[in-house]
């Protein structure tokens, strides 16, 4: 007997289902299952902190799938210190490291602060996305009192909370001093800021600004001491603390985190339970984007891909197909895969209307249930018209700039894309203005890589010394029939492998006239650099 269907077959339905599961058995309140993703402020956001709120959001709309409510809360650290000046952007903000990035004028001038500037990119990403949220400042959360009792609790507790971080991760810094930073009313920085003694009774931590290593460098304290007001936003928490002090507060049951931050979780989830008494959210772990150096993205050493430059050569909805596709594993990341994730969208959207079979009763549901949560459950009512992402830059590449979109409408027309008639719709112009970017910035149209057996590579030598001196389409398309056959190779998979390498799927317009349409020295380099020739 086959395993039921859990809601669109995914892993987030999975998940959505376990995690209402420990909640009945926890005989919690099951009016408002809330997720949370963490908000950074500090530096320009990347894909990877986009993929917080995608993944979270995934099982806010999974658990409401299960006739529950669920809203995601996205949670912005905007009390949080700058530690270093992110790559790329002015030296002039080395005089304000050390102070709360929400007290640093913004260096570009169009917002509050440099921390509004940062975080409001990535909320404009959401929404771009179709995540929807409900923003909170954690600035105003400390301001506002609404953490207040828990902060108390652990600053009256604050002995425990140093002897769990001296246990989870040998770090002796919390038995000597408070988890806490108060802001120094004299100098303004948060992290040089040492708080020695909580007043219970005035609800004050006092502190002398002595100066601390942030980002490698040692900032200077200005040697104030003074008193800070806990129940004020005069301070915050250290992360030793925070996350508790939030998943409590604001009754989270849900957050998905990064490797990178796996010992903080795991000493929270502890004071959470032991100091606060209250069982913290389910959490699944996610590894981190690296670039193709094999380097974490990261805004402070500058290999940041942006959410907003992904959107400049592919579609929020590819973009939440590779948030979404897989939770685990270390993935590497850089622009030139944008073109994989626009073609997987479309064979994603060709198994959700039925245009491509899935024999698999729970592959099935797990393709279009990932389609639908690319698309924030708001999927299209009939499928867009699919052009391969490399066909079409090479389109637009070719295309006279004059009459642009006529030359690009009959080509797809005699490639079989457009029906004799049809004209371009809203869809398929976003898509030629992704391919316009792409060859306007990148120049050259990158072939896929493929695995390509040792006969293939052969077949592949023999069809570039014809290209050479070939210049008919039919001899052309001959040519790379009767080569498959010679090499003993089914002449269908030969296609499909030539298809793969030059346009990214595996069938496209008939290929003689399209090689000499590409150019055929183009394709020859296409091809040697697919098969490393």
């Amino acid at each position: 007997m086959s395993e039921k269907i859990i809601g669109r077959g995914t892993w987030y339905d999975k998940m959505a289902a376990k995690i209402i599961e420990r909640e009945q058995k926890l005989d919690r309140n099951l009016d408002m299952i809330r997720t949370e993703m963490g908000l950074g402020a500090s530096g320009l956001p990347h894909v990877g902190n986009l993929g917080d709120a995608a993944r979270s959001y995934a099982v806010t709309l999974a658990i409401r799938g299960q006739d529950n409510n669920s809203e995601l809360i996205a949670f912005c650290d905007d009390m949080d210190g700058l530690r270093k000046v992110p790559a790329g952007l002015p030296k002039s903000l080395e005089k304000h490291l050390g102070f709360p990035v929400t007290a640093i004028p913004d260096p570009f001038g169009c917002h509050e602060s440099y921390g509004l500037h940062m975080s409001s990119l990535l909320l404009e990403s959401l929404t771009k996305c179709g995540i929807e949220y409900k923003y909170m400042s954690g600035k105003d959360a400390y301001e506002t009192g609404l953490l207040n009792e828990e902060i108390r609790t652990l600053l009256l507790n604050a002995k425990r909370v140093g002897e769990i971080v001296k246990e989870e991760v040998g770090q002796e810094r919390y038995v000597e001093v408070l988890p806490y930073f108060p802001v120094c009313k004299n100098c303004g920085r948060i992290y040089t800021t040492k708080a020695t003694e909580f007043l219970a009774g005035e609800n004050k931590a006092l502190y002398v600004c002595e100066g601390m290593e942030i980002g490698g460098r040692w900032i200077g304290g200005c040697g104030h001491k003074g008193e800070a007001d806990v129940t004020k936003g005069e301070g915050k928490l250290s992360w030793k603390g925070e996350f508790a002090v939030r998943w409590k507060a604001l009754d989270i049951r849900f957050e998905a985190y990064g490797k990178d931050i796996e010992d903080s979780v795991r000493i929270n989830d502890r004071i959470c339970r032991e100091i606060l008494r209250y069982e913290p959210p389910m959490h699944a772990r996610y590894e981190m984007f690296l670039d193709k150096t094999g380097k974490k993205i990261s805004s402070s050493v500058g290999n940041v891909l942006t959410p907003q430059v992904w959107f400049c050569y592919g579609s929020p909805q590819s973009l939440l197909l590779l948030m979404l596709k897989r939770f685990v594993g270390t993935r590497t990341l850089d622009t030139t895969d944008i073109p994989f994730y626009m073609n997987e969208l479309d064979h994603l959207e060709d198994v959700y209307f039925g245009k491509k079979m899935v024999k698999d009763k729970r592959e099935l549901a797990k393709l279009r249930g990932l389609y639908e949560y690319c698309w924030s459950l708001k999927s299209p009512e009939e499928p867009s018209i699919h052009v391969p992402y490399n066909l079409l830059a090479f389109l637009v590449k070719m295309a006279p700039k004059e009459h642009e979109e006529e030359f690009i409408t009959e080509k797809l027309r005699n490639y079989g894309y457009l029906q004799k008639d049809q004209m371009f719709d809203e869809d398929l112009k976003k898509r030629v203005g992704y391919a316009f970017n792409w060859v306007r910035d990148f120049e050259e149209i990158k072939e896929t890589a493929i695995s390509i057996t040792a006969e293939e590579k052969d077949a592949l030598k023999e069809l570039i010394e014809v290209l050479k001196v070939e210049n008919e389409a039919e001899k052309i398309q001959n040519a790379v029939f009767n080569t498959a056959k010679k090499h003993n190779l089914q002449p269908a998979k030969f296609f499909k492998t030539l298809y793969i390498i030059l346009i990214g799927v595996p069938r496209g317009p008939r290929l003689g006239p399209y090689i000499l349409a590409m150019g055929k020295q183009n394709v020859i380099n296409a091809v040697q650099k697919a098969s490393n020739m």
